[in-house]
């Protein structure tokens, strides 16, 4: 009998990510590792796999709703909301980190930060960013709330906070609930105005940011800004 070999990159995820560490885990990996179990006729890594293929990625299947389920087998409540807890688990934890973590030159990590922010709340909210002259994150703060299509914002609001936090630019940014990010033309009305009123005050505003579920938009990407 020859003696036992450890597992290679080809064995099972639990004993890939103890052998190799978790960086080495795929997403269908990582997802599998979380459900556990698979459905009958159906092995976990075969149900991560048709969950990723039919959502498109983590960040689609990770917000959708209970009902977008109804078709996938073998996906029933208990498997929703291990889902769900994992969507809240990665929130909580850029929360517990702290906005001052966040950095302009990983505009990346700042997204992702705005997106778990927004993206499952069920009316639209309005966050602003500040940030000082070294571009460094002074603090985040939603200031408006709205109904599912709809949120006021006051842009003197904006400049007198950003004054009075002594913010040199600030970052804008709102949610979708509806799901789909594409900026309305009262989006970009709104930005105009917000960027007129900090031009007066010397204030730059770097982006504005629409998070819908499992997409966004960006101002600053798109030349609006």
């Amino acid at each position: 009998m020859g003696a036992k070999t450890s597992c290679n990159k080809t064995g099972l995820p639990r004993e890939k990510l103890l052998e190799f560490g978790v960086s080495s885990l795929t997403d269908v990996e990582l997802l599998a590792l979380f459900l556990r179990t698979g459905a009958r006729n159906m092995n976990v890594m075969t149900m991560a796999s048709l969950l990723l293929e039919k959502f498109g990625s983590l960040s689609r299947l990770l917000s959708a709703d209970y009902s977008q389920f109804k078709d996938v087998k073998g996906i029933g409540a208990a498997k929703y909301t291990q889902l769900n807890a994992i969507a809240e688990l990665a929130r909580r934890n850029y929360i517990s980190r702290g906005v001052e973590e966040l950095t302009l030159k990983n505009p990346d990590n700042v997204r992702e930060f705005i997106q778990s922010q927004l993206t499952t709340e069920e009316r639209e909210i309005f966050m602003v960013i500040f940030v000082d002259n070294q571009h460094r994150i002074i603090k985040h703060k939603p200031m408006f709330s709205g109904t599912l299509n709809h949120v006021e914002v006051h842009p003197r609001e904006i400049v007198r906070e950003a004054m009075k936090s002594n913010a040199a630019a600030i970052i804008l940014a709102h949610n979708h609930p509806s799901g789909r990010a594409e900026p309305s033309k009262a989006d970009r009305a709104i930005t105009e105005r917000i960027v007129s009123a900090c031009l007066f005050m010397e204030i730059r505003v770097l982006d504005h940011l629409v998070i819908g579920r499992g997409e966004y938009v960006s101002f600053a990407e798109r030349g609006w800004i």
